[in-house]
């Protein structure tokens, strides 16, 4: 699959990240944006809170003089962030009252969170998701899920 230079460049320093432990939502630095543009915050005085999707005065500026980094815009950085943050578990913008996962350094909510953020490069670059695997196994997802029951005593009772 042919991918763009940027999109390489940021899976490769997520991907490193995540297997040296330095992959940690809270952390302007160290959270899926921050490893993008190899551990800087600068990314942060795009918008007013960490996980907003709503770019402030220097971020509409940076965008309006058609400014990136690492090949992203201010606003693409930001939808990068807020889907890692979402697949995480925690709720946006982040706040110290908001909901967020019990052990956010878990790697199951870590790799949640990066296959969120990978599926948001993905769209942005308009290809298919990379860590979709049911095209190795042609297979759909059927729409409509299978229910199960709820309790066992009910499939005894049947």
């Amino acid at each position: 699959m042919k991918t763009s230079a940027r999109f390489e460049n940021a899976v490769q320093n997520l991907y490193y990240a995540f297997h040296s432990n330095s992959l940690h939502p809270e952390c302007c630095k160290q959270c899926a944006v921050g490893n993008i543009l190899n551990n800087s915050d600068a990314w942060r005085h795009l918008s007013d809170e960490h996980g907003s999707t709503e770019l402030n005065y220097v971020g509409r500026v940076h965008q309006l003089m058609g400014r990136r980094f690492n090949g992203y815009t201010p606003l693409e950085l930001l939808q990068i962030e807020a889907e890692f943050l979402k697949g995480c578990g925690y709720s946006l913008p982040l706040r110290h009252n908001g909901s967020r996962p019990f052990l956010s350094q878990d790697k199951n909510i870590l790799f949640k969170g990066l296959f969120a953020a990978v599926d948001c490069l993905s769209k942005l670059d308009n290809m298919a998701n990379v860590m979709d695997c049911s095209v190795l196994f042609a297979y759909e997802f059927e729409k409509e899920p299978i229910q199960l029951s709820t309790s066992p005593f009910e499939q005894i009772r049947a």
